[in-house]
């Protein structure tokens, strides 16, 4: 059972990933009307919000004894946890454009729409049941006790299909994402990329929290905070969607590899050389810290531009081609000696390495 103050630290990291989901869902349903997936975020984040606030609500009610209205709808809205689990697998399936992928891929879709609804409705009615029947008793957590310990989930057998149906769904659209990647190319290759990029820091953030969590001090508060990255999914569909600033993607990948693999050799180097100075070579723990740091600080510009050339020959190749055909007009330039010659290598240059739509070179005749 989760105590008081969980309770309210969970409400805190939900509100802090609603608010983005909420903004980006609200942009795509006004810029993109027609494409469901930004009416379907926003109901994420409302059900989201939902089931953040309403076991506060009952725990005030039927915990705490306050006199407060609509507590029986507070108990029904517990449960809006699962309509918003069923939407996140259809958000995927359907990104970016919002139609679904042809041929037996819509039968999938009716039958897990179907399964993920008559749950939802199995959950809500027993908890009507209860409620009628008097059985309003919530635990810590603000839930139901009937849904303690998998109880009132309709029989281990409806579960179980339903987590089946769930993972399998699920499995499958990421499954199509991969597979329509591969296959793409142009703005569609670029929108998936952002979308890949995203669901990959939500679920390296979460799963990273996850244990955290459950630690003690800084580093409980620092897995509360990483939950926070849930909300980088959302975030980057809304940019490939609505395609803004949509081919920066490949700068902000080999960006974020170069520092990540940066600091975790700095940190590897900082730590030996703590270890080597206080341990092996018997130093005070002041000076040796303060050499490590030093160390760590003079090695870093070497090996970031060291890195960042090796990430962006892999990831950024545009921009690793364009470095390489600056630096040798760079070297010829040095040697040149005809203007004519410099102006055309010059145009030449720029139209490889930002292929422009027209270029021309101006050169002024002043003596």
């Amino acid at each position: 059972m989760l105590a008081g103050h969980d309770v309210v630290t969970q409400s805190l990291q939900s509100y802090g990933v609603v608010v983005p989901v909420a903004a980006v869902a609200l942009i795509i349903a006004w810029r993109r009307p027609g494409n469901p997936i930004g009416w379907l975020l926003l109901l994420l984040a409302v059900f989201d919000l939902l089931q953040t606030d309403a076991p506060l609500y009952a725990l005030g009610v039927y915990r705490l004894g306050h006199r407060l209205p609509l507590g029986p709808a507070a108990l029904l809205l517990n449960q809006s946890w699962l309509p918003a689990l069923v939407l996140f697998p259809l958000v995927i399936v359907l990104f970016p454009d919002g139609r679904p992928p042809p041929g037996r891929w819509r039968w999938a879709l009716t039958a897990y729409v179907a399964v993920g609804s008559g749950f939802t409705a199995l959950l809500t009615a027993n908890a009507s049941v209860a409620i009628a029947n008097g059985n309003t008793g919530v635990d810590a957590a603000g839930q139901l006790r009937i849904f303690d310990h998998g109880a009132g989930y309709g029989g281990t057998g409806i579960t179980l299909a339903f987590v089946v149906s769930f993972t399998g769904f699920f499995l499958a659209a990421v499954g199509y994402q991969v597979a329509s990647w591969r296959r793409s190319s142009g703005d569609r290759r670029q929108q998936l990329k952002w979308f890949a990029s995203g669901t990959l820091v939500s679920f390296v953030t979460v799963f990273t929290a996850l244990p955290l969590s459950s630690a003690h001090g800084i580093w409980h508060a620092v897995g509360n905070v990483l939950v926070l990255g849930f909300a980088a999914a959302p975030v980057c569909m809304g940019v490939g969607i609505l395609r803004y600033r949509l081919y920066e993607i490949d700068r902000i990948i080999s960006r974020t590899l170069a520092y990540t693999i940066v600091t975790g050799v700095l940190v590897g180097v900082y730590s030996g050389l703590v270890l080597l100075a206080s341990h092996v070579l018997a130093f005070t723990t002041p000076v040796a810290v303060a050499a490590s740091t030093l160390a760590a600080a003079a090695l870093f510009n070497p090996l970031r531009r060291r890195v960042q050339r090796v990430v962006d020959r892999r990831f950024n190749r545009a921009r690793y081609d364009a470095d390489r055909t600056v630096a040798a007009f760079a070297g010829r330039l040095k040697d040149a000696v005809d203007l004519d010659s410099v102006r055309d290598d010059l145009a030449r240059v720029a139209q490889e390495a930002l292929e422009p739509a027209h270029v021309s070179v101006w050169v002024s005749e002043r003596g």
